[in-house]
């Protein structure tokens, strides 16, 4: 893997809590040079045996070819990075606060003339209740700020009345009044969920687009707590309404922050129109695991010419690429005694030694063994694509059936809401 003089490329990838270690590994894979730093003190070990890992970035932000930031809150840095001409993937200032801050995400989207969805922002818990017992309705629960990336603090109101909600609100008072500063209650709309998301140089977004359909919840049948993400059917088009109907309206305001990686917008879609929700302006995990499934250019050519503002040729397959997330206890709740417990350092067992479609989450290499690492519980997110999204999904399950971890749990249906989503979607004009 060389870039345009025969050399290879070094990478510093930057992490706060070791999220992007699965695309370092395929960096390093293709023969350039990686180094990796993680900023949490618990999950330092992550991907230890993989490749080399430094305990400051700062220091070899110089040596680097492309400094990589995986993860928002880094906006300020890559800002004063770029100011010295060095290439960087990651954020801005801009950018981090239309993912962290909901409200200002709304308004941006308002701007640009997108079509949002009635919301209310809240910093006491006291006023939002008043509120729903004035105006009952379906809503929905989102915290703000930092607390946002506590996924089983969103709540989606099943109530017509919203009684649940105001239920939902006197206990979040009562047991997260510290942690949660700033909340939403958005007017429930029903639809298909989808999102949209591409590559941005900078200046413009790198054909194709990524569609994807998350399932957040932990259980099939979507039940049980909100995980973030425990896997994701998508496909790669270079033509979609749904990204001209939003983020491509971005495209001005995310060039003018100088923006470089890759940002999708999740929506809720129906008969009447395209509903955006909010903004993920970094890597999506496991997201970016499934996309490099799709993918078949080099990633560190790719990245790197993106860095420079470069508008590189990224090669997808024709295909369906389908996503699971392998985990253990305590996933996804934050319970280092019952990591300690359950799953410390257990070994990884691949019964044939085929790695196709094996993605790292918090894992180390050590004496020969692929061994969990970290504490989130966060093992592997396994991956298949196929002309058909069934023909992925068989291929990803195929590939869990070769593995075994001591009390891993994954679910079972991702993908498999494709066909009715794929049908709606066509009927209303969004496929």
């Amino acid at each position: 893997m060389n870039n345009q003089n025969g050399k290879k490329l070094k990478f510093l990838f930057v992490s706060i809590d070791a999220l992007i270690g699965d695309l370092a590994k395929a960096v390093k894979a293709e023969g350039n040079d990686v180094k990796y730093y993680i900023q949490s003190k618990d999950q330092k070990d992550v991907c230890d045996g993989f490749f080399e890992k430094v305990d400051s970035w700062k220091e070899y932000a110089e040596w680097a070819d492309v400094v990589v930031f995986d993860d928002v809150g880094f906006g300020e840095e890559a800002e004063k990075l770029r100011k010295t001409g060095k290439n960087v993937i990651g954020g801005s200032i801009y950018t981090d606060k239309i993912e962290l801050d909901r409200e200002f995400g709304q308004a941006e989207m308002k701007t640009v003339g997108m079509t949002v969805i009635p919301t209310w922002n809240f910093k006491n818990f006291d006023e939002a209740i008043e509120f729903m017992k004035k105006n009952l309705d379906r809503y929905v629960i989102k915290p703000s700020g930092l607390a946002q990336n506590e996924k089983e603090l969103l709540f989606v109101g099943q109530e017509e009345d919203g009684m649940d909600i105001v239920e939902m609100l006197e206990r979040y008072k009562k047991n997260w009044g510290k942690k949660i500063k700033e909340f939403q209650l958005q007017k429930y709309i029903s639809g298909v969920e989808v999102a949209v998301g591409a590559f941005f140089n900078g200046k413009d977004f790198i054909m194709p687009i990524n569609v994807n359909f998350e399932h957040k919840r932990m259980f099939p049948g979507e039940l049980g707590p909100s995980t973030g993400e425990m896997g994701t059917s998508m496909f790669f088009t270079n033509n979609s309404p749904i990204f001209e109907a939003t983020l491509l309206k971005m495209k001005e305001k995310f060039a003018a922050s100088g923006y470089v990686g890759y940002i999708d917008i999740n929506c809720i879609v129906n008969s009447r129109g395209i509903y955006p929700l909010e903004f993920t302006s970094r890597f999506g995990y496991p997201h970016i695991s499934i996309v490099m499934e799709g993918i078949l250019s080099e990633w560190g050519s790719f990245l790197y010419g993106i860095s420079k503002g470069e508008t590189p040729e990224l090669r997808a397959k024709r295909a369906f690429e389908v996503g699971i997330v392998v985990a253990v206890p305590p996933f996804p709740f934050n319970d280092p005694a019952a990591f300690k417990k359950y799953s410390e350092d257990a070994t990884i067992i691949f019964k044939k030694q085929n790695f196709e479609g094996i993605h790292l989450g918090d894992v180390k290499f050590v004496e020969e063994d692929w061994r969990l690492a970290g504490n989130s519980g966060y093992a592997l997110v396994v991956t298949g694509s196929g002309t058909t999204m069934e023909e992925a999904r068989n291929l990803a399950y195929n590939r869990i059936r070769n593995i075994i971890i001591p009390n891993m749990f994954y679910r079972t249906d991702i993908g498999r809401r494709w066909e009715e989503e794929r049908d709606k979607l066509t009927t209303w004009g969004y496929l």
